[in-house]
């Protein structure tokens, strides 16, 4: 069981909604239940999805209605200033994507996997 607090990246589309990009497709069962758990248990999160501009601020908004507010979003840490030299690849212990293989998890799996992860 993990006591450390881990930085977790989450994709939008596809992992915490159903794709529908641009629109903002129907929640994922329990994908805001399991991401408030983790913020309140102490792990940041961090947004991390393809979207930008006015999709983004929806994707935000969304779940902002929904009672979610991100650590940061596409980034590593709030208001971070990216260089050119620098990459802009998000450092997390855990990420969270409809893309991995295997494709998406239950929820309830991934806070079950989060809650014994081996640190």
């Amino acid at each position: 069981m993990t006591h450390k607090k881990l930085i977790i990246a989450v994709d939008f589309d596809g992992t915490i909604v159903e794709h529908r990009y641009p629109e903002i497709g129907k929640k994922i069962p329990y994908s805001f239940e399991v991401l408030k758990q983790l913020q309140a248990e102490g792990h940041y999160l961090i947004l991390w999805t393809y979207r930008a501009g006015k999709y983004l601020e929806e994707a935000m908004n969304f779940c902002k209605k929904n009672g979610l507010v991100f650590y940061a979003v596409n980034e590593n840490e709030p208001n971070e200033e990216f260089h050119n030299y620098m990459s802009r690849k998000i450092y997390a212990d855990i990420y969270i994507d409809d893309k991995n293989i295997g494709g998406l998890i239950d929820w309830i799996k991934i806070k079950e996997i989060i809650d014994n992860y081996d640190l």
